[in-house]
């Protein structure tokens, strides 16, 4: 064992560690901490938010998870709203007719959703470890203890031993979490020596986002509200090593080719090379220690699925994690979470990765496949919105066990109640039953459900979990049959 002393921590009863404070880590802590449930956060890095991430986009899904946090509002007002996604030059996706509040995409630097998070789990109560690095994990069947290496200007830092639980990895791509449950990353670098750089343009883009590929080349811009740009781009004829040395004139070549100028850039203040990787882990849980974001998968940037899949994951498995951890529900429900979110990760792999090799197409007949299906998705309306669908991530259902009710594993819009909204019903992580007639046998569990009632004339019975998708549905019941569902779900 490293440091300098080894000093174990007193086990917090139903605690959660979480390993990562990106976007995913402070949205799960934060919703563990709402939920009252101690939770501790742990990040390598000092207190200090990066605003040299790669992530610029919110879709219509993540915005409504935001929303049931009273978040959206704010994230919204900071960022550009875009309602039509051009892809490949010449197909757009019209996002106007999205069945939802957001029916379009959000164009913000990650730094900024972070900056709301950030300040949402702190004034939740979560207990941030910065300057820390896991080291070692180890489980049993009570709990998880972790060995923590804090950086406190010693040779080695101080280790710490501290128990809880569950753990949660959201701790990137090189997860420590994962490698010390011993599980793979199966997959591939799909594309190699990526330019990076934040720029000045001296003119400016016609539209938000400004991307397109031709032929060897790929470029994307998005501003950062500043009076900067991101640029990605990629020169499939130059492939070096991501330490290779990069300057602005290789930005903007590969720009030229790909978008035909490069707008004028200078002052760069930051460029950098990497490569992007499809992978993902063969299983999201192993015992009491999960993996979200990315350490569970990763993508390629096509789509800016990214960042949206791994809080759809926290939004996901938060108030599971709240619902056991208070004893309000029995521990086989977190096996729900790699039921759910490992096939959706699965599917992102092959929107975005699919989406990408369209738009670096070379061969005759890959631009031929690529120009067929443009036409056919411009033209075929089901098509392009079930695309749609699956890029701003409201288009996914959960599995729903064998004679459920149709509605059971699906996302429900933001519907209007007799109250307000259902978004607004959710805040607070709680569940929303939604009948047409009163039900009032609710006095134990008003922390965590709200009773409401339809605007409309409609009959259906829901039970919509904290995530905003259904949990049971009836079209006929009584109140012995609701109060049966609200004690199976609810507890």
């Amino acid at each position: 064992m490293n440091g300098t002393a080894t000093t174990p921590t007193p086990t917090t009863p139903g605690s959660v560690i979480v390993i990562g404070s990106g976007p995913t880590g402070l949205l799960l802590a934060g919703d563990l901490a709402a939920a009252g449930v101690p939770v501790t956060l742990v990040e390598k890095r000092p207190r200090k938010i990066s605003n040299l991430s790669r992530a610029f986009v919110l879709h219509a899904r993540t915005l409504e998870q935001l929303d049931a946090r009273a978040l959206a509002d704010e994230l919204e007002a900071t960022g550009q709203a875009l309602d039509r996604l051009r892809l490949f030059g010449r197909l757009t996706l019209d996002l106007r007719t999205l069945p939802s509040r957001f029916n379009h995409l959000l164009v913000i630097p990650q730094y900024e959703v972070e900056k709301v998070l950030l300040n949402r789990a702190v004034e939740a109560g979560v207990d941030f470890r910065y300057d820390t690095e896991l080291t070692g994990l180890t489980q049993d069947a009570d709990g998880v203890t972790v060995e923590l290496r804090t950086a406190d200007g010693t040779a080695d830092g101080t280790v710490t031993e501290q128990r809880a639980a569950y753990v949660v990895g959201t701790d990137g791509m090189r997860s420590a979490v994962r490698d010390a449950i011993g599980l793979p990353f199966p997959g591939h670098s799909v594309i190699r020596s990526v330019v990076l750089a934040d720029v000045r343009l001296a003119e400016e883009p016609e539209t938000l986002l400004t991307v397109n590929a031709v032929g060897d080349a790929f470029a994307f811009l998005a501003p950062f509200g500043d009076g900067y740009y991101r640029v990605i781009a990629w020169n499939r004829a130059r492939n070096v090593p991501d330490t290779e040395p990069l300057d602005l004139d290789e930005v903007k070549e590969v720009t030229r080719l790909a978008l035909g100028r490069d707008f004028g850039m200078y002052d760069a203040r930051w460029m950098s090379r990497f490569h992007s990787d499809e992978r993902q882990a063969p299983a999201y849980r192993v015992g009491r220690v999960f993996l979200a974001g990315d350490a569970a998968h990763v993508h390629t940037p096509a789509g800016g699925q990214g960042m949206n899949t791994g809080l759809q994951d926290a939004a996901n498995l938060g108030w599971k994690l709240a619902q056991v951890v208070h004893g309000h529900a029995a521990p086989d429900l977190l096996d729900t979470y790699q039921a759910e979110r490992h096939p959706v990760g699965k599917a992102v792999l092959r929107s975005s990765g699919g989406l990408v090799r369209l738009a670096m197409a070379k061969r005759p007949w890959t631009l031929a496949l690529r120009a067929a299906l443009t036409t056919f998705l411009n033209t075929a309306a089901p098509a392009a919105r079930k695309m749609a669908g699956q890029v701003t991530g409201i288009g996914y259902k959960y599995p729903a066990p064998r004679g459920t009710h149709p509605l059971t594993g699906t996302r429900v819009p933001d519907v209007t109640l007799e109250t307000g909204r259902l978004y607004e019903a959710l805040r607070g992580g709680r569940f929303a039953l939604i009948t047409p007639e009163p039900y009032e046998n609710q006095a134990a569990r008003k922390d965590r459900l709200t009773v409401e009632r339809w605007a409309s004339d409609r009959r259906t019975t829901i039970l919509v979990r904290p995530d905003g998708y259904v949990a049971w549905a009836a079209d006929t019941t009584d109140v012995a049959g609701i109060e049966e569902a609200v004690t199976r779900y609810v507890g």
